[in-house]
């Protein structure tokens, strides 16, 4: 008799394809072309970094509406020469005018989705040049040329991105820059269409012959504040020109012997760790893989993560001294693990000591056959970020301001030259002091509870890297509990009964890509998630 397993790869009843391998490299994105920029520079003498900034800069053209070098950027990265663990955080700051003052001033309730006033300081830039000046073996000149060459002679829309493209039509013909740039023939680009964007190859042109400061100092920065007063946005000159990214220390806890490495405060991390560290109290591998219970206890260590991070989270220089440490302690995550009824769904947690986004973000990893590994994250935020593109710049700016609140006294609230609450979140696993799995989840807030899952899926479910993205997924859409397909009509029922509120989660689960390093041979497996348009490849 054939088993249930008998259509799928190897007889993987959870996975769809067989992972990547190599010796020498890998990479993993969410676009094929992407991945295989990223492959040639590994396979020419690059190294992990060379390869990520890469990949990174063809995703910044080809992935539009997800990302840019109007957008922010966070990095972890391990150095085979130090044998250490480096977090890099090059996302923006606020405008030194943006006061609680300034927007109540004009009438503002609310911070708003898009627009100008919801534009911080795009760190991206930054971000590439210091990665490839601290880790990386090549200029950045070089490391954006495949960039500026889709970007001036064009490349064909991917699925996926086509479809963002249609259902923010609207949105992009409603303003003259962002329409003659992303609607040239008037309407949107579909499926296999190419898509040139020379105005920002122009741009980039700049950067590659001028560097960092192009961009910082030079006549980027000058257009883009420009347009944005033009706009009556608050950003200056001088915003832009102190721009700099922080090389911070990554954070993690131990989960069942492995390490789970984090970036701290501005964004989300300690929401994934403390999570773990509340799921660490359950026989999660008992409970069974996507079992009522199972998902019971990720989603109520989530929505009790989640309300600490409404409470506490804020750019690190404004969060409460310590609160971190202890947000992050076992002994936290066991006082907070009573608080769980495994029969029934809590009303309400309330944050210790007394958000909704699909996100648009891509995310890569790649490795080399050094030992070099990068878990690499660049976002706009929302689709097509504040939903303009900044004059003849060809950018189009994030919306990380949106993240900020006008709480009065909240570590959040907006402030001058100030970072928001950030949803962006590569992560790494550390086994015995080396790499063992690099990976991210894309999706704004979805990434954090993905992370959660990810690792539970490695360590507690023993699943390899291109079946643990492939395993159905859960995560929160405001109050209801989202679950893909692969979850069964029994499992709802028991969620319901629980006091869950359940519904689809079609769409909603973000992007999954990872790297297993395996600690004995060295060799390289990379998974892709089927729910994008990528590629994990090898050399």
């Amino acid at each position: 008799m054939q088993s249930a397993s008998g259509d799928r790869p190897a007889g993987n009843i959870r996975g769809t394809r067989s992972p990547a391998v190599g010796r020498h490299g890998m990479i993993a994105t969410s676009q094929t072309l992407a991945s295989a920029a990223g492959l040639h520079v590994l396979q020419h003498g690059g190294n992990a970094i060379d390869a990520g900034v890469t990949a990174a800069a063809v995703l910044a053209v080809i992935e539009p509406s997800m990302n840019g070098i109007g957008g922010d950027l966070l990095a972890i990265v391990y150095d085979a020469k130090t044998r250490k663990i480096y977090g890099l955080d090059s996302t923006g700051r606020s405008a030194y005018a943006a006061t609680p003052q300034e927007l109540a001033r004009r009438g503002i309730t609310e911070m708003p989705g898009s627009g100008p006033l919801s534009v911080d300081v795009p760190g991206v830039v930054e971000g590439w040049h210091q990665l490839l000046s601290r880790f990386g073996t090549t200029p950045l000149a070089k490391a954006i040329k495949p960039a500026i060459a889709y970007a001036r002679g064009g490349f064909p829309v991917a699925e996926l991105m086509a479809n963002e493209w249609r259902d923010n039509a609207a949105r992009l013909a409603s303003d003259p820059a962002t329409a003659a740039t992303f609607l040239p023939a008037g309407k949107a680009m579909t499926h296999g269409e190419i898509f040139a964007n020379p105005r920002l190859a122009a741009t980039l042109e700049l950067i590659a012959r001028d560097g960092r400061d192009a961009f910082y100092k030079g006549s980027i920065a000058r257009a883009i504040v420009a347009d944005i007063k033009s706009r009556d946005g608050l950003l200056e000159l001088r915003d832009f020109a102190e721009h700099q990214a922080d090389w911070v220390d990554p954070i993690g806890t131990n989960y069942r012997g492995y390490d789970v490495m984090e970036m701290p405060p501005s964004t989300q991390g300690f929401v994934a760790l403390e999570m773990l560290n509340i799921m660490e109290g359950f026989d999660i591998k008992a409970l069974g893989h996507n079992s009522a219970d199972y998902l019971h206890v990720v989603s109520e260590a989530k929505r009790i993560a989640f309300a600490d991070r409404g409470a506490h989270l804020a750019d690190r220089d404004h969060m409460q001294q310590g609160m971190l440490q202890t947000l992050l302690s076992k002994d936290y995550a066991a006082a907070r693990r009573k608080e769980i009824d495994l029969a029934r769904a809590s009303k309400d947690y309330a944050p210790g000591f007394a958000g909704k986004d699909r996100g648009d973000t891509v995310y890569l990893t790649a490795a080399d056959g050094e030992g070099n590994v990068v878990s690499f994250i660049q976002s706009l935020f929302g689709s097509f970020g504040a939903g303009f593109v900044a004059g003849d710049t060809g950018i189009t700016l994030q919306n990380r301001g949106a993240g900020f609140t006008l709480r009065s006294g909240h570590p959040n609230q907006i402030g001058p030259h100030k970072r928001p609450l950030h949803t962006l979140v590569p992560a790494m696993i550390m086994k015995d002091g080396k790499p063992w799995m690099s990976f991210g989840v894309m999706g704004g807030d979805n990434q954090a509870q993905a992370h959660a899952q990810m690792v539970a899926n490695f360590v507690d479910f023993g699943m390899h890297v291109q079946e643990a993205g492939d395993a159905a997924r859960m995560r929160h859409l405001g109050d209801a509990l989202a679950l893909e397909s692969g979850i069964g009509a029994d499992v709802r029922k028991a969620l319901e009964a629980k006091g869950h509120i359940v519904v689809d989660g079609r769409g909603a689960m973000g992007g999954y890509q990872a790297i297993f390093i395996d600690p004995k041979t060295g060799v390289l497996l990379g998974g892709s998630d089927l729910r994008k348009d990528g590629l994990a490849i090898g050399c």
